[in-house]
């Protein structure tokens, strides 16, 4: 059985192929109704490798399960979606009730919003989302699960959005060329900068 989701995401397609290489990113989509946790040795990279083991809790108060992440990259066979990125997980369920689903197919893909840019010139992206859910006699149960969740994720996407197309500002001070020479200078202007903001 699949879930589905296809949402505008209010940053540009860049910063949201960032955010689904985010293990941060993963986890505060799902918060607060799951909650993941490394079983690596050293814990959450900076950015998914190949295959990551997790802990999942639910509301903060119990683990439900443990499962194996894992990650590849694709890219659209469709001649007309050649900007297309997809992300897919093909891990599953390793321990607890997640061993009832020891397979995903999960595929996020990522592409320009087809509209183009905004009346301000701020592209937008599209995001697609599919899961497809086997879980034996339990895929019913699991599907409604899965859907509830998945509804939570859109919402989430959508708030987060916004914060992953963020960049600091660089300020570049012509006018003085000498105050790069001076630390103390530097100094009081990147912390005037930093008040400004």
């Amino acid at each position: 059985m699949r879930v589905l989701l296809k949402l505008l995401l209010d940053c540009d397609p860049d910063a949201a192929w960032r955010a689904l290489q985010s293990p941060t990113a993963f986890r505060e989509v799902a918060l607060p109704w799951l909650d993941f946790h490394s079983d690596e040795p050293g814990g959450f990279p900076t950015t998914w490798g190949s295959e990551h083991r997790v802990r999942v809790r639910a509301l903060g108060a119990f683990t439900v399960g443990t499962q194996a992440i894992r990650l590849d990259t694709l890219r659209s066979t469709d001649p007309r979606e050649q900007s297309t990125r997809i992300l897919h997980d093909s891990g599953g369920g390793t321990g607890g009730m997640l061993a009832a689903i020891p397979h995903l197919d999960h595929r996020m893909a990522i592409a320009p919003d087809p509209a183009g840019p905004d009346e301000h010139g701020r592209l937008r992206t599209l995001y697609r989302d599919q899961l497809i859910v086997r879980a034996g006699a339990l895929t019913p149960i699991a599907w409604y699960g899965f859907w509830a969740f998945w509804q939570w994720r859109g919402v989430r996407l959508r708030r987060l959005a916004p914060t992953w197309a963020y960049d600091p500002e660089v300020r570049e001070r012509d006018d003085e060329p000498d105050a790069a020479q001076d630390p103390a200078t530097r100094t009081q202007a990147v912390q005037t900068g930093a008040a400004d903001r």
